[in-house]
């Protein structure tokens, strides 16, 4: 026994100092034990003698795993020896022959040993209630009487009940519910009656004495008041006991605290809705209202906080189900009477959910929607529901300098709330959807006042109050929208002209640019608000805020703002050209560079809001290139001294004029969004020759850094976008641009090269063929070089990063042919250049196709498969296009892809993708035959067939199917022809 509690201690060492070897050699003596015969007499031996906790607590779950996993094998004498010594050590009790002087009392022992007894006696209920241990809650109560150790341990006991076995906030297979119904009713008949009436007398006897005790008792007695009969507490004895627990002053409020509990339960029980009507009403909750504006922070407030909100939900939903109006008007004015705490409480108390705060008054809302128009409790019951939600949105002032900063703090915090909002916010939109008139004017009067308040909490109130505005804006329609009558057109012209002292703060800034954006559709209607909206995103307030993150939002809003306003803005350009001079200087010098902002809104929106403004038709001819040419040529002749300077030794810092090159080269990208395609190269092509001369002065950048991929990839983006500008007018610029591309690429590049030349071959199709056939040997020759040849390797070591790049220009690859062959330019692959590398790119093409991975990749190599025999096999007869390629593709391409892939077992019929491709190789087989004629089906029919050893019968009907004019009568056959080949699983073929 010694060796066993030593070995015990050690496996449980978590200090470190002893060694692993020896740990082990533990951990191994003591699971040995576990498979003793004896363990139950051993562990139980243990637990009369051993005052070590861990010898105590692997003891204790030596035993709960043998009960639970060997219950069935367990003879009656062991399980009656367990039974009798675990409930012994529950009462109190010394076990019969055990020394009373030597003896442990596990119930004197620390709180999870106590914790572990519940659950193994628990365990032996699971197996044992009511068909064998019919008596052992009618055992147990009489020992209630030795006093708080054994009461506590019973509340354990009930708890473990509950969590183990009853509760149903846990996942329960049928087997564990159906436990817990027979041990349920069983206690309802049996025992529910006297433990409730124990528990009454307990909190009775010990209320003063000893608080703590009576709180856990009410906690065990919570937790079953929902399945057993409410009559027990719903009486003239236990009710008025726990409405006293609550309202007497001098208890402790832990143990208020759990009398609310209980009387929550009760109010939470289902049943009849007329009942619970009944019930609700009986309880005069009314009494309780007081106790929430003593002390809000307290726990017991918050308590009572929560009980008032379960039992205003508890009346809405009778309120719903209720037929009698007279029922109907009895809950509305007990709702009526409870609103007013449940508001106060939500406003100024910590509660437990407030989600289910949200949901009740969601639910209470929606009662309102049929009603028009409101009555003027119902609309005082509106605006309190809108102060609830303004209260619960505002950010702790505590935090106000980390948001401002947006250090770690500051994010974790905005983050928490900006999901803590979401429920609040769709209650603001229901709310708005049933008194809009209300909703603005409470936001109008919302905003008046944070403007006004103190600077402690200016900051909050004001962000609260436009976040408010911001998420209203979703309830309103279109049409509501650009009338703006009444409240809605004060609260945007309010919203527009008030200066906040705060407005310096990130937060109010960017909920206010992104609030004016929101309402545009009102602006566009409105032409009075345009020079305010202008001032707004121009001045301090937006891209001229201190705050970078500010200003780079603004640039983004103020370029959708642009976007929605446009030729009305053709009046404003010449000032707003004016006000952002800076802003666009600033955009592309050293101190505006920096990693921790680059992104999406790095900065660039605001050249392409200018793009859109100046890029319009409205704009004069003469206006317009002068504005371009005022943006474009101090860009170019930027980026031509930093070319010039890039060439003399021990220049400036040549990382500091990549980011800067970078930087113009995404102002003019940005800039030329705004132009047209028709509009540069039709109407006005003088504003197309300066995007060209500007298109080769970046060239030049691939010249002067051949190997910076940043400024490369730069590049590669304003050619995609040169190409949508300038269209078929950027050819000349083209060759030289795809050649020092080309030149030095890296398979990562490579992808972007190829997406490049896909965006011109889908644009141009046959147009690009020249410049096709010149890039295509050299590109062909650079990818083949870079794949392997064997496929990727699959687990750990796939996932390295340069494996990854090479899957991705794989991929690309495949569009790429993909592209290629469906706009009518197979033949660049016929060229004479662009031969030595048919034979790889065929071997590539068959095997993905034939056993890709990706479904959707064998496709694509089918298709292109089909496009290259239309293409290249003109007739049946004369000269073949290329030599040889009739005969592979009926002796290698139609026996590999469309019969072999598709006999394996991994072609899954199944699978909606596989189908897919499965109608792609029967369209194959349609077109060889129309190409090939016969010469096609009897080499299919007569040498692949009976290697198959499929019947004669069958490949007749394939004969006739695939002749015959009905494609889906063909695929249908031949779907069914490789099942049945596969059922047959014979012949020279291995089927996998």
């Amino acid at each position: 026994m010694e060796d066993l509690e030593k070995a015990i201690l050690i496996s449980f060492d978590e200090s470190g100092s002893v060694e692993s070897a020896l740990k082990l050699q533990a951990v191994g003596f003591i699971d040995k034990m576990k498979e003793s015969p004896l363990i139950c007499t051993i562990c139980v031996e243990r637990l009369c003698f051993s005052k070590l906790v861990q010898v105590q607590f692997w003891c204790l779950q030596c035993l709960h795993d043998v009960i639970r996993v060997r219950y069935s094998s367990m003879s009656l004498d062991e399980k009656g020896f367990v039974r009798k010594s675990v409930f012994s050590m529950a009462c109190f009790e010394r076990l019969e022959g055990v020394d009373d002087k030597n003896f442990v009392r596990l119930l004197e022992g620390p709180p999870f040993i106590k914790n572990k007894l519940a659950q193994v006696l628990v365990t032996l209920i699971y197996f044992e209630y009511p068909l064998i241990w019919s008596s052992v809650f009618v055992d147990y109560i009489p020992h209630l009487g030795k006093g708080a150790p054994v009461i506590d341990m019973f509340c354990r006991i009930l708890n473990a009940l509950d969590d183990e076995l009853i509760s149903l906030d846990y996942p329960r297979t049928q087997d564990e519910y159906a436990v817990a119904t027979r041990v349920k009713d069983a206690m309802r008949q049996q025992c529910v009656a006297q433990i409730v009436r124990a528990c009454y007398d307990i909190v009775s006897m010990y209320r003063n004495s000893d608080p703590d005790l009576c709180s856990s008792v009410l906690d065990s007695m919570r937790r079953y008041i929902s399945w057993i009969d409410i009559g027990l507490i719903v009486n003239d004895v236990f009710i008025p006991l726990l409405f006293e627990l609550i309202l007497v002053n001098g208890l402790p409020e832990q143990l208020r605290g759990a009398a609310a509990g209980c009387v929550l339960a009760v109010v939470s029980k289902r049943m009849d809705p007329q009942a619970k009507l009944s019930l609700l009403q009986s309880l005069t909750i009314s009494r309780v209202f007081g106790l929430v504006a003593e002390d809000s922070d307290s726990e017991l407030a918050s308590k009572i906080a929560t009980l008032l909100t379960g039992y205003a939900t508890e009346l809405l939903e009778c309120s719903k189900k209720l037929n009698s109006e007279d029922l109907k008007q009895t809950s509305t004015e007990l709702l009526d009477e409870v609103l007013p705490s449940v508001f106060f409480v939500t406003q100024n108390c910590e509660i437990d959910n407030a989600f289910s705060i949200v949901q009740f008054l969601l639910g209470f809302v929606a009662t309102m929607k049929c009603l028009s128009p409101l009555t003027e409790k119902q609309l005082l019951h509106v605006d309190q529901i809108l102060e609830v939600i303004r209260t619960q949105i505002c950010y702790d002032p505590i935090y106000r300098d980390n948001l401002d900063m947006l250090d770690k703090i500051g994010r974790e915090e905005e983050d928490r709330m900006v999901e803590f909002r979401k429920d609040f916010f769709v209650l603001l939109r229901s709310v708005g959807r049933v008194a809009p008139d209300v909703t603005q004017m409470f936001i109008r009067n919302s905003l008046a006042n944070a403007v006004a308040s103190s600077s402690d909490r200016n900051v909050e109130e004001v962000e609260a109050a436009l976040s408010l505005f911001y998420a209203f804006g979703e309830s309103i329609t279109d049409e509501a929208m650009k009338i703006g009558n009444g409240p809605l057109g004060q609260l945007v012209m309010m919203l527009l002209s008030t200066t906040f002292a705060c407005h310096s703060n990130r937060l109010v800034a960017l909920v206010y640019l992104e609030t004016v954006t929101r309402y545009m559709k009102f602006v566009q209607v409105n032409d009075q608000f345009l020079h305010l909206v202008l001032t707004a995103f121009l001045d301090k307030r937006g891209i001229h805020h201190p705050n970078i993150n500010v200003s780079r939002r603004a640039s983004y809003l103020f370029m959708r703002v642009v976007k929605s306003l446009k030729a009305k803005l053709v009046p404003f350009i010449e000032n707003i050209l004016q006000n952002l001079q800076d802003a666009v200087a600033q955009f592309t010098t050293m101190s505006c560079l920096s990693k921790e902002h680059s992104g999406s809104e790095d900065g660039s929106h605001i050249f392409e809001a200018i793009g859109i403004l100046i890029g319009m038709e409205d704009v004069p001819p003469e206006k317009q290139s002068e504005y371009l040419s005022s943006l474009l040529t101090p860009l170019c002749q930027q980026v031509e001294v930093l070319l010039i300077s890039a060439k003399v030794q021990n220049a400036e810092d040549p990382v500091a004029k990549i980011a800067n090159i970078q930087q113009i080269i995404m102002a003019i990208n940005a800039l030329s969004k705004g132009f047209s395609e028709r509009l540069v190269t039709a109407s006005r092509p003088a504003i197309g020759l300066m995007f060209k001369q500007t298109l080769d002065v970046l060239l030049q950048i691939l010249v002067a850094f051949p190997k910076i991929e940043p400024l490369r990839t730069k590049v590669t983006s304003f050619i995609h976008r040169m190409v949508e500008t300038l269209g078929a007018s950027v050819f000349p610029y083209l060759p030289k641009a795809l050649e020092q591309l080309l030149a030095e690429s890296e398979p990562r590049e490579l992808v972007g090269f190829l997406v490049l030349i896909n965006q011109l071959i889908c644009k141009f199709n046959t147009l690009v063929r020249d410049i096709l056939e010149e890039i295509y040997p050299a590109v062909a020759g650079r990818i083949f070089n870079i794949l392997p040849r064997d496929p990727f390797p699959s687990g750990p070591e796939s996932s390295t990063e340069e494996i990854r790049e090479l899957q991705e220009l794989q991929r690309t690859l495949y569009t790429f042919l993909h592209v290629i062959a469906t706009h009518d330019l197979s033949s660049v692959f016929l060229s004479p250049r662009s031969r030595a590398y048919l034979e790889a790119t065929m071997e590539l093409l068959l095997n993905t196709a034939c056993g890709h991975k990706d479904i959707l990749v064998r496709k694509a190599c089918v298709q292109i498969f089909i496009r290259l025999i239309k293409d290249w096999c003109t007739s049946s007869y004369g000269e073949e296009l290329l030599p040889g390629f009739q005969a592979y593709i009926i002796q290698v391409f139609a026996t590999k892809c469309c019969f072999y892939s598709v006999l394996d077992r991994s072609f899954e019929f199944r699978d909606a993708n596989t189908l897919v491709l499965f109608g792609e190789i029967v369209l194959a087989q349609k077109v060889m035959y129309e190409k090939f004629g016969n010469e096609f089906l009897v080499h299919f029919v007569s040498k692949d067939f009976p290697a198959a050893h499929c019947p004669q019968d069958l490949a007749e009907e394939y004969c006739r199917k695939l002749r015959g004019a009905d494609i889906k009568a063909f695929k249908s056959f031949y779907q069914s022809l490789i099942e049945n080949l596969r059922q047959q699983q014979n012949g020279s073929l291995v089927f996998r």
